[in-house]
């Protein structure tokens, strides 16, 4: 008895899950996760590009400030071998 309710409630959920409101409504569902799908896709690449803008900003301000360090011991070294040199 219960394996005969089953089937019938199995065929009956298989005729309304392939009926053609059914269809529309997978199909609107569908069409929504695509959007969404676009939505995050457009969010993804402004927070990539985002990203490496900072990227390429923090390598110059350390490029700067590495050269700015360097000029910094290149004229200590000058210094202390011109004192070297006149003492």
């Amino acid at each position: 008895m219960f394996f005969t309710g089953g089937v019938l409630f199995g065929t009956a959920g298989l005729k309304v899950l392939g009926s053609k409101d059914a269809k529309k409504v997978y199909t609107q569902g569908t069409a929504a996760v695509l959007r969404a799908k676009d939505c995050v896709m457009k969010t993804t690449n402004v927070v990539q590009e985002n990203a490496e803008d900072i990227l390429a900003e923090a390598k110059q301000i350390n490029e700067k400030r590495y050269e700015k360090e360097n000029s910094v011991e290149e004229a200590e070294e000058a210094e202390e071998t011109t004192e070297a040199t006149e003492a």
